[in-house]
């Protein structure tokens, strides 16, 4: 450690100028004139510019800004345009009424306060009657009345409880390796919450990329709750509901839902921080066959770089394409890690090509910026040029593409950068587009994601690249699916990060996961073991850990558990075509695929409780109870006036209460919901494999009408746009002890060729196979 050595101490005081001191806080004052736009209306008021538009019948847009909106731009948005319309009603007293045929939004014109109503006139969330929509120097608030009983959820990558009720949050993207259970911020932005309060529903977006706020009625005072930001407009999105799922998919209809994944993307992919050859991931790779361990991917952290430069490789991979084709023969893709910071070296091609195109942000004085990361000093792409978007896109042919690779993981990317923040003056863009760091850094790893996903996607040929991203802000999952960045072996770890994927799925991210087995430390067998058993059921499975930790391949742990885990991992395999069917839906209408019991169990207060907020469905009929690893018994609660089963036995549980239910480690507790119909498959090596062609159908005997959509396409290329998928919606009717599997949708022929129908809770245990003709097949249970 240097000594520095101070001659001379000096002390400075900061002495505020009259004007700092005397500095109040603005609100937007009263209207002045109303004006009719498409959409809606604009307001000038005595501090202020708004418009109240209508994006649709039950998503309203309001935006206040200190000076009057001539333009509007959004990173999460591709279509900014209203497609709804805000009808005027006569106006009572100083409040103006506007509506569409789904709510009430009432205009209070002195001062300016917006009222938010369903159609039924009930109160769904209003401006606080003072203090509304107000200014402290360019940090801008919107401060709403807190109900009573309200609760909170969402806002994304969020550590603490679901309930967010109470508590301060802010967003700014940060690199934060080993956080602790409640550290705020983390890797990612996503300003969408869901409120709930006196059996109604609302959820709001705050779009805005700059370092924000939100205060859920955090400290004594709980009457109002506030959110804001540092700088730009007061601009949020209002959705009215009537349900958690409608918010979900009106949240996404105006921000984006996620593509088709690659199927291979979903099988199980072995990772590590110290895979440094090509050699060592070959024989990873030919382990897991010899052992009959099902994956579907190796993943190939920094170490294959030429000395940390992004979109190269060490010579230790001889033979990147040759390397390549020995994967794919073992069913393996490959997924290589790449970096934003491009090394400052002369000679190095992307540096070349990035300074002599300006492709990279720069100090206001024209310089590039520099900071140090793994190659040492390294510029940073600017993403907000579609030029630099194309540019890195392009980039990912020779080093990757050619080779035959088709997974990309995309780290660092908050942007991080050892020692130091990057300076809020950095600026980015260009012309009228120019904009600094203090507001595209939330938006960093989403234009990242973006640029990675478009180049790679045009350059496969009508594949679907896989991108996986740490940094996101809204929008994330057009392009990439999102981890939970550097977490720890611990179980307060492990049950966390299903509080995070959940909160993440219901803010629209729904391919999500984590670090399995914890990034920094070394897990116990138990905790691995019980860590790859709820690994199984999420939607981004992936087992990673540090350079400097144990290696963690599922072989190490002793026979017994890898027996254990070689179950778990058949489990994942068997369960594919009920996860890609809840994918599709994903995909459809927004909903994720790991779902916080309180999108269907809203005003059930059980849900929020700490002792079962962890528990969430995996898609729509199976229900996870996450469970320490030391833990042999566990408190669950089955929600609803529904019958569960147990998954491992069929043992039945009535709904709408409390269970302690036995725990080990090679028992998941995981339940089913009574008429469910859930698709299965034989057990494969990868997502490559045929199998047996048989489609197992199970059923779980219940008391009402149920439904499911199962679909199919290739799982590589994006055909499926063009009507070449496979889909079938299956019916079962309990009073007439049914099953209908209804004709056949789209050009695609499935994978299998006959279905086998299981049954759960009848007098039979079924077992006939039918021919899967593609005219509907009517199946009598009884």
């Amino acid at each position: 450690m240097k000594k520095v050595l101070f001659p001379v101490m000096l002390t400075f005081f900061f002495i505020p100028s009259q004007s700092q001191q005397n500095r109040l806080s603005e609100q937007a004052g009263k209207i002045i004139s109303t004006n009719k736009i498409p959409g809606g209306y604009e307001f000038h008021l005595s501090n202020a510019w708004a418009k109240v538009t209508a994006y649709n019948a039950t998503t309203i847009r309001v935006r206040v800004s200190k000076q009057k909106m001539t333009d509007d731009f959004s990173f999460a948005i591709d279509d900014l345009q209203p497609r709804g319309a805000l009808t005027a009603g006569n106006m009572s007293g100083n409040t103006y009424s506007l509506s569409t045929d789904s709510l009430r939004v009432d205009i209070q014109t002195d001062p300016f306060r917006v009222v938010m109503l369903n159609y039924k006139g009930e109160e769904l969330c209003s401006d606080e009657p003072s203090l509304g929509i107000s200014w402290f120097g360019n940090q801008v608030s919107c401060y709403k009345k807190l109900h009573a009983d309200e609760k909170f959820i969402g806002l994304g990558e969020k550590t603490g409880d679901i309930n967010r009720r109470g508590n301060f949050y802010q967003n700014w993207n940060s690199d934060v390796p080993g956080y602790d259970l409640y550290r705020d911020p983390l890797y990612s932005t996503v300003p969408f919450f869901v409120g709930v309060h006196d059996k109604v529903t609302y959820g709001i977006f705050f779009d805005n990329t700059n370092k924000s706020y939100f205060n859920f009625g955090g400290g004594a005072d709980e009457e109002l709750f506030h959110f804001g930001a540092d700088d730009g407009e007061m601009n949020y999105y209002f959705f009215s509901g009537p349900t958690v799922e409608q918010i979900i998919k009106d949240y996404t209809a105006l921000t984006g839902r996620t593509p088709m994944p690659p199927l291979w993307s979903l099988g199980f992919q072995q990772s590590r921080y110290g895979y440094s050859s090509q050699q060592q991931l070959l024989e990873v790779a030919k382990t897991f066959r010899d052992k009959q361990l099902p994956a579907d991917v190796i993943v190939s952290d920094i170490n294959y770089m030429d000395n940390y430069k992004v979109f190269t490789w060490s010579n230790k991979y001889p033979d990147v394409k040759g390397m390549m084709n020995q994967m794919k023969q073992m069913g393996f893709d490959l997924v290589t890690i790449i970096d934003p910071g491009v090394k400052v070296e002369k000679g190095y091609k992307q540096y070349d090509e990035g300074v002599a195109n300006n492709y990279f942000a720069k100090y206001p004085d024209g310089r590039n910026y520099i900071g140090h990361v793994w190659p040492g000093r390294c510029h940073f792409p600017d993403f907000t040029k579609p030029s630099a978007i194309a540019w890195w896109g392009k980039s990912f042919k020779e080093a990757y593409v050619d080779n035959g690779i088709r997974g990309f993981w995309n780290d660092m990317n908050e942007p991080a950068a050892w020692g130091r923040e990057f300076p809020n003056l950095i600026e980015f863009g260009e012309g009228a587009n120019k904009k600094t760091l203090f507001t595209v850094k939330n938006a960093y790893g989403l234009l990242m994601a973006k640029a990675t996903y478009l180049g790679t996607k045009s350059l496969l040929n009508g594949q679907r690249p896989f991108v996986l991203t740490r940094a996101a802000y809204s929008g994330v999952q057009k392009y990439a699916a999102q981890w939970t960045g550097d977490n720890v072996s611990t179980d307060e770890h492990m049950l966390l990060g299903f509080r995070l994927l959940n909160s993440m799925g219901l803010s629209g991210v729904p391919f999500v996961g984590m670090d399995i087995g914890g990034f920094m430390g070394n897990p116990t067998p138990e905790l691995f073991v019980r860590w790859m058993s709820l690994g199984a059921y999420t939607p981004f499975f992936r087992n990673h850990t540090a350079i400097d930790n144990n290696y963690r391949e599922p072989w190490l742990f002793n026979d017994m558990n890898t027996a254990r885990i070689k179950k778990i991992l058949e489990q994942r395999y068997v369960l594919m075509p009920y996860l890609y069917s809840s994918f599709y839906q994903a995909h459809e209408t927004g909903m994720p695929v790991n779902r916080m019991l309180a999108i269907d169990y809203t005003f059930d207060d059980r849900v929020y409780q700490s002792t079962y907020q962890n528990q969430f469905l995996f898609g729509c009929n199976m229900l996870v109870c996450p469970v320490a690893s030391t833990q042999k018994i566990l408190d669950v609660y089955l929600p609803g006036n529904t019958l569960w089963y147990r998954f491992s036995d069929n043992k039945k549980y009535e709904g709408n209460q409390p269970y302690y239910v036995a725990s080990p480690l090679d028992d998941l507790p995981v339940f089913i919901k009574a008429g469910a119909i859930i698709p299965m498959q034989s057990v494969v090596q990868n997502t490559k494999e045929k199998g047996d062609g048989i489609l197992y159908l199970h059923v779980w005997k219940g008391d009402k009408k149920t439904a499911f959509t199962y679909y199919e396409d290739d799982g590589e290329t994006y055909q499926y746009e063009q009507g070449n998928y496979y889909k079938r919606n299956m019916l079962y009717d309990p009073l007439l002890d049914q099953l209908v599997i209804e004709k056949k949708e789209g050009s695609y022929s499935s994978r299998f060729n006959k279905v086998k129908i299981v049954l759960h809770g009848f007098d039979k245990f079924g077992g006939e196979v039918y021919d899967l003709k593609n005219e509907a097949i009517v199946i009598s249970l009884k």
